[in-house]
């Protein structure tokens, strides 16, 4: 099983970039899916996810408004659209995948790592100002 992230780069502050993650080994089309980031120095950190039916989605505080986290289960991709980008917004980003299908959480679960089951390698995103 395989979690690819890629899209990142670097781009001024208020441009917009489109990471994508594309499952490999096995179909996540049914699973949560989620972003996380890490800033050097800090702690790994929820960004954004989205329920195994697509229909629900979570933000961080500090990415609301701005991040949109979606799906293609034919291509058993999922994106996370950002826009208005901060400096503070530079970081490795990666994607995660629940191990389970079909399963429902409640809200806060779906920001903890512990709820994800397969990890993907990063792709940096960096904003310059």
């Amino acid at each position: 099983v395989q979690l690819q992230a890629s899209g990142g780069g670097l781009v001024q502050a208020w441009g917009s970039l489109r990471l994508s993650c594309a499952a490999s080994g096995r179909t996540f089309s049914n699973s949560v899916m989620g972003w996380f980031r890490q800033a050097p120095g800090k702690e790994c950190e929820f960004v954004a996810a989205i329920s195994w039916s697509g229909g629900t989605t979570y933000y961080a505080d500090s990415v609301k408004g701005r991040f949109t986290i979606s799906r293609d289960t034919a291509k058993n991709t999922v994106y996370l659209q950002m826009n208005s980008l901060k400096p503070e917004d530079t970081a490795v980003y990666c994607c995660a995948a629940d191990r389970e299908s079909g399963r429902t959480y409640i809200a806060s679960s779906y920001t903890r790592k512990a709820t994800y089951g397969y990890w993907g390698q990063g792709t940096l995103v960096t904003v310059s100002s």
